[in-house]
């Protein structure tokens, strides 16, 4: 409520509105996360890289099993932290992660609290240039700037990127710088950001076939624009490439595809039309078929990508923004699991659209937490009562924007025009 009160009636006072976004982040400068477990195990990969090994060809379970010695310091404590699951699992931070887990290592390789508070200051640093060039972008777009505080200054964003240690911060930074360079028409720089975007979480790739009409209808000529298109993939997949060399090798290759791949096949957690999808299957078998649905889900999401790349002849930056909007709701939407903090790069996309239905999940999300409670504790299940609440306001917001919203705009404007000739 105090969000909404303040763009209302802070909305032309960008000045107040950045120092309230910025000075609400400092309150968690010294605070330990406590709505999530994944900080520890970004501690660990940075100290286990200043050691000189390579976090991707070990698990933390195996040191702690064998005992004798650990390879960095409060191993136990950061063990205890992160937990079992997460654990026994190979690492799944791609490279600028890494890298960011690494300065952390450096400037606190003895402190828990110390590796926390760079982590948290490189966050915040990510959040100052999300908010430097999606404020140009905004700019050059004819978009009312202050639709950046909807990401900027929205509590969920605060609360989970800042306080809670999640790098989609990061990500979102490099994605939006990506995509302003992009814009302004310096695509090569473009593509080494989007490569940069890529190489903390490996979301972005979802939206490379999106670019493919963009640089045909931005081009001159055909030729041009393929040229650019190929130029453009091209230097993303150098970028990416030269990012993971240094912790190349095939048991990397193995350890990293199985670990991306439980989040398909094992992983499960507010979701939502997989959750019906898993219902149908006990009727039908009797076991969850996760293995079976996790499979078929990313092909639906991969179609309905190609769908929104080849849907317009022509589309421009803010058409863009849109399709991404879109492919990126469906794989949420399709995904057997849904982490709070996933909903971030959805809302950093809304705010270059006219939908509004990635905010209202912002403030919904909060049920997810509130589902997950431990009804039976033998079995951790989560309340799926609570979880359908949560889909259903998303879901009514979503098809009102889609498939009402529109035809409605246009049925009022009419009325008052004809209503202006009376």
């Amino acid at each position: 409520m105090v969000f909404l009160l303040l763009l209302k009636y802070a909305k032309n006072n960008i000045k107040l509105l950045t120092a309230i976004a910025f000075s609400s982040r400092a309150v968690f400068i010294l605070a330990i996360p406590n709505l999530s477990q994944d900080f520890y195990r970004f501690i660990w990969d940075g100290r286990m890289i200043l050691e000189g090994l390579n976090p991707y060809l070990y698990t933390p379970e195996s040191f702690i099993q064998a005992g004798s010695s650990f390879p960095v310091a409060e191993a136990k404590a950061l063990y205890a932290g992160m937990g079992e699951l997460n654990g026994s699992h190979y690492t799944n931070y791609p490279p600028i992660n890494q890298l960011c887990f690494l300065i952390s290592a450096l400037f606190s390789s003895h402190s828990i609290l110390g590796s926390t508070i760079m982590l948290r200051l490189l966050i915040v640093a990510a959040d100052f240039g999300t908010f430097f060039f999606g404020k140009r972008l905004l700019e050059q777009l004819n978009i009312p700037v202050k639709n950046i505080f909807w990401y900027i200054l929205n509590p969920f964003i605060i609360i989970e990127l800042t306080g809670n240690l999640h790098f989609e911060g990061v990500m979102i930074f490099f994605l939006i710088w990506s995509l302003y360079l992009l814009h302004t028409g310096r695509w090569k720089l473009a593509a080494v950001a989007f490569g940069l975007s890529i190489s903390v979480k490996l979301i972005p790739l979802l939206f490379l076939p999106l670019m493919f009409k963009w640089f045909f209808s931005t081009s001159s000529t055909t030729k041009n624009g393929l040229s650019r298109l190929i130029g453009f993939y091209s230097i993303i997949g150098i970028t990416i490439i030269l990012l993971f060399t240094p912790f190349f090798s095939l048991e990397f290759v193995n350890n990293y595809s199985q670990t991306v791949a439980l989040w398909f096949t094992n992983f499960e957690f507010n979701a939502s039309i997989y959750y019906l999808a898993r219902k149908i299957g006990y009727w039908y078998t009797g076991y969850n078929e996760i293995a079976v649905i996790g499979k078929i889900l990313p092909i639906l999401v991969f179609l309905c990508i190609i769908g929104l790349a080849l849907f317009r002849r022509k589309i421009d930056t803010k058409i863009l923004f849109v399709n991404m909007l879109f492919a990126f709701s469906f794989y949420l939407f399709l995904s057997t699991t849904v982490h709070p903090w996933y909903i971030a790069t959805l809302l950093i996309l809304s705010v270059f659209t006219n939908y509004k239905f990635p905010l209202v999940w912002s403030f919904v999300i909060i049920l997810s937490y509130f589902a997950y409670r431990h009804l039976n504790k033998a079995d951790k299940s989560e309340n799926l009562w609570i979880i359908t609440l949560e889909y259903l306001i998303v879901y009514v917001v979503f098809i009102w924007e889609v498939f009402f919203s529109s035809r409605f705009q246009k049925n009022k404007k009419a009325n008052s025009i004809e209503l202006a000739k009376s």
